[in-house]
């Protein structure tokens, strides 16, 4: 209730008229102590701190000398739209106008138009890392080739035995690379013989 219309009695005393409800019942007049003030007039409450720092908030260094800080202020007043807190600083203040979502789509929009695509250039097969890599140590290599054939006859001796009787997926793919991997170390060891 929002009434701050108050009326006087016979005795001086403050009140609040009867007022009527939307269902059509009439609420009672109320009287009102001296120094009442209703709810949605009573100010915000501020904390101390927040007041001290509103104070402080000139926009002035802490420790200037009052006629200084009279001065700029003088002269803030004069100059609108630049505030000059220290005397040779010249500081432009505009307020910052909020952008609009569109502004950022725009934005967007504009960087995506700019962007260019090209295809890429491939140079020959030799410069592929793989390639690079191969050469680089072939006693690497065999000793690699020789750890993945040890596997596999691993792998197989398990089947045998019985141990692994369902092998999985990747265990038959790495079987069935055993001859592949058996050239490559008869290769190699072509290679480091010559």
């Amino acid at each position: 209730m929002s009434t701050t219309a108050y009326e006087h009695d016979a005795d001086g005393c403050k009140f609040i008229p009867a007022t009527q409800r939307p269902d059509g019942t009439w609420r009672k007049p109320r009287r009102i102590k001296d120094g009442y003030v209703p709810q949605e007039e009573v100010p915000l409450y501020e904390s101390k701190g927040k007041q001290f720092k509103a104070r402080q908030n000139t926009g002035l260094p802490v420790g200037l000398t009052p006629e200084i800080v009279a001065e700029a202020q003088r002269s803030r007043k004069n100059q609108s739209g630049v505030l000059q807190p220290i005397p040779g600083m010249v500081i432009n203040v505009e307020k910052k106008k909020k952008k609009k979502k569109t502004a950022g789509i725009d934005d967007a929009a504009d960087k995506l138009a700019k962007c260019e695509i090209t295809e890429p250039v491939f140079t020959s097969a030799s410069s592929s890392p793989a390639n690079t890599q191969a050469p680089a140590d072939p006693a690497k290599k065999l000793k690699n080739l020789r750890k993945k054939l040890r596997d596999i006859e691993c792998l197989e001796e398990k089947i045998k035995s019985g141990n692994l009787k369902n092998p999985d997926k990747d265990q038959r793919e790495k079987m069935s690379k055993k001859n592949d991997i058996i050239k490559e170390i008869e290769l190699l060891e072509k290679q480091n013989s010559v």
